[in-house]
């Protein structure tokens, strides 16, 4: 038995008495209870090592749970970009922000981490959370989408996750004309319901699984929220593999 469950037992065994005890009597035992922490506090860095490591399971349970109740959502929504290997035995999804730092910093590696394995389908998820220029900016990708194709919204994703400057309704139609497309269309389908409704559909799907930032990553049963090195990310894909 740790000196942490002796000690712990010992202060329950004393705590069941206490309201027995004169008030005398609880002083002192406050003071010896006290006097003890503070002579031995590796006892509390204990106590929150094992806290922290059962909220990890809880949360990592949590996760596992809402991610097999919203499955289909995640992992098959024809609403999303599907890319790298289509018939990959692992499957990851990212919901990123176009403004995020963070995912612009992920991009590239991403993109290595695909292509260099060989064996992942990759879905991207339109998650605007950084204001009106992020909200611009996935309309701008899904429109092309839907217009063009997904081809060409992988070279607009590309082209935004990179743009300089803020995403003014200007600076997309010239974005636009730059890949190759008539900018009014575009531009017209940007406000559309078809386009607002996968935004919509992501931001709800992101409530329910407790996802507040960019990027959050997810694979299997479980989530990886917030940014990840490529060597990170590679061991994080082999273990998902080991674990069948």
């Amino acid at each position: 038995m740790t000196t942490l469950v002796v000690s712990l037992v010992t202060v329950a065994a004393h705590a069941e008495g206490a309201a027995d005890m004169t008030a005398e009597e609880r002083a002192t035992f406050r003071a010896e209870v006290r006097a003890y922490l503070l002579e031995n506090p590796e006892v509390l860095v204990e106590a929150m090592d094992i806290l922290q490591s059962r909220e990890e399971t809880a949360s990592a349970e949590r996760d596992a749970m809402l991610l097999q109740a919203k499955s289909e959502e995640i992992f098959t929504s024809p609403a999303d970009w599907v890319g790298g290997n289509l018939e990959g035995d692992v499957t990851l999804v990212e919901f990123m922000d176009y403004r995020c730092g963070y995912c612009r910093k992920a991009h590239d590696e991403v993109q290595t981490l695909v292509e260099s394995d060989g064996n992942i389908r990759y879905v991207i998820k339109e998650f605007p959370i950084l204001g009106e220029g992020s909200l611009l900016s996935s309309q701008f990708a899904i429109a092309v989408r839907l217009l063009h194709g997904d081809a060409a919204y992988k070279a607009a994703h590309d082209a935004l996750i990179t743009l300089r400057g803020d995403p003014t309704p200007e600076t997309l139609g010239r974005l636009a004309t730059d890949l190759g497309h008539d900018p009014a269309p575009i531009l017209a389908k940007m406000p559309s319901d078809e386009v607002m409704a996968v935004i919509s559909a992501n931001h709800a799907l992101a409530d329910e699984m407790q996802i507040s930032g960019t990027p959050t990553f997810v694979m299997k049963d479980m989530m990886v929220r917030g940014y990840v090195p490529l060597e990170g990310m590679q061991q994080i894909i082999a273990d998902v593999r080991a674990d069948g």
